[in-house]
């Protein structure tokens, strides 16, 4: 009988490792690695004192997601910003994977992108619950992008989009006003940035991986929001958005608060040597963002000898991977582009291992092997 990967036969395995004294086993990080949103110390710090305890250094606020109390009767979960609910005027949230009517991603997901191997109605169905949890039941209307991993940013004002594009008159409903969406929803615009302060306009990015990053301007009431795979990321897309904002709106940074959403952590996010590379030939401080882990296996470890002819002889071990710390990636943006690090918060749940009960809390690309829905991270202004 073949193996299905399952709660309790995970269960079953557990039991019998432990029967023989072994456990799970840990990734060991070089430079260090993360838990919560907070770098675990494993350098000299750390080890001088001969203690076992890891140091921890705290780098940024965390945010929590509305449970308990705060659950509501629909199921969805909307995790927020700690703090900006002071803002009477600002509407902003991230979605998990629960609440929804979506069944291929597993019975009741709350899968917000139109992806091929789901039903629209029910991506359709899924948005109009979601927005209308964030928007706290106001008139709001959602404005998505063709996302395409760039560093375009689009400002929408009142009558669509405002840097100058104006579509076929076969898409808009008045020439000189382009629509911003089809009949059924989809994303006409494309970029992977957005930028407003119009009332009741909610700006929608979506992630099942990538780097989601909302900023308000909590003086002049302007909004963006950022989607930062990457290739994102290395475009600048978070330091260029909050530039359009300054030339636009004419925000200061002083008046702008951030938080980077539930992506995937350095825990998880392994790439090639050319990914650090391109990090290396753009930012001062690329080195920062890389981690060297190496797998640890609890039987390999308490019986080397039996794997002495997993390589050829002369071979050296298989070497470590390559990880990139998004959250921080992007972080780093916010504070070159002048956001106070106190006015910064960061999620800190990596996409693909945080959990909810027995299952995956979010969508990951890379945690469900490419067969994923998508989250979406919103932000506006109450109309």
């Amino acid at each position: 009988m073949d193996w299905v990967e399952s709660a309790e036969a995970i269960g079953e395995v557990d039991e019998l490792l432990a029967s023989v004294g072994l456990g799970h086993g840990r990734r060991k990080t070089l430079t260090g690695t993360w838990h919560g949103g907070e770098r675990r110390a494993k350098g000299k710090e750390a080890q001088s004192s001969g203690s076992v305890s890891h140091t921890f250094q705290r780098r940024y606020s965390t945010v929590g997601s509305e449970k308990g109390e705060g659950q509501p009767a629909s199921g969805i979960e909307v995790v927020r910003a700690a703090g900006w609910e002071r803002y009477a005027w600002l509407r902003h949230g991230f979605s998990t994977r629960a609440g929804g009517v979506s069944e291929i991603y597993g019975e009741g997901s709350l899968n917000l992108g139109f992806t091929k191997e789901d039903e629209a109605a029910h991506v359709a169905e899924n948005r109009r619950r979601f927005l209308a949890e964030v928007a706290g039941g106001a008139a709001a209307r959602l404005v998505t992008l063709r996302q395409i991993h760039s560093g375009m940013v689009r400002v929408i004002g009142p009558g669509g989009v405002e840097d100058g594009e104006i579509f076929p008159t076969s898409q808009s409903r008045d020439v000189g006003h382009p629509v911003l969406q089809t009949a059924d929803g989809r994303a006409v615009l494309r970029g992977d940035g957005m930028v407003t302060d119009v009332p009741g306009v909610m700006l929608g990015v979506q992630v099942a991986d990538c780097v989601p990053v909302l900023v308000a301007d909590v003086r002049r009431r302007a909004v963006a929001a950022f989607h930062a795979g990457w290739r994102g990321t290395l475009a600048r897309i978070v330091e260029r958005g909050i530039g359009r904002m300054r030339l636009r709106y004419g925000s200061r940074p002083e008046d702008l608060v951030a938080v980077v959403g539930p992506a995937i952590g350095a825990c998880c996010y392994s790439v090639g040597e050319e990914v650090r590379h391109e990090f290396e030939s753009q930012f001062g401080y690329a080195a920062e963002l890389f981690s060297e882990v190496y797998d640890s296996d609890p039987v390999r470890e308490r019986y080397p000898l039996l794997f002495l002819t997993a390589r050829a002889p002369g071979h050296s071990n298989i070497g470590p991977q390559i990880h990139l710390d998004l959250w921080e990636a992007n972080r780093r943006q916010l504070l070159c582009a002048g956001v106070k690090a106190k006015r910064i918060a960061v999620v800190g749940e990596c996409t693909a291992c945080a959990r909810m009960g027995t299952g995956l809390k979010y969508f990951s690309h890379r945690g469900e092997s490419g067969l994923a829905g998508r989250m979406m991270a919103v932000v506006g202004v109450a109309g």
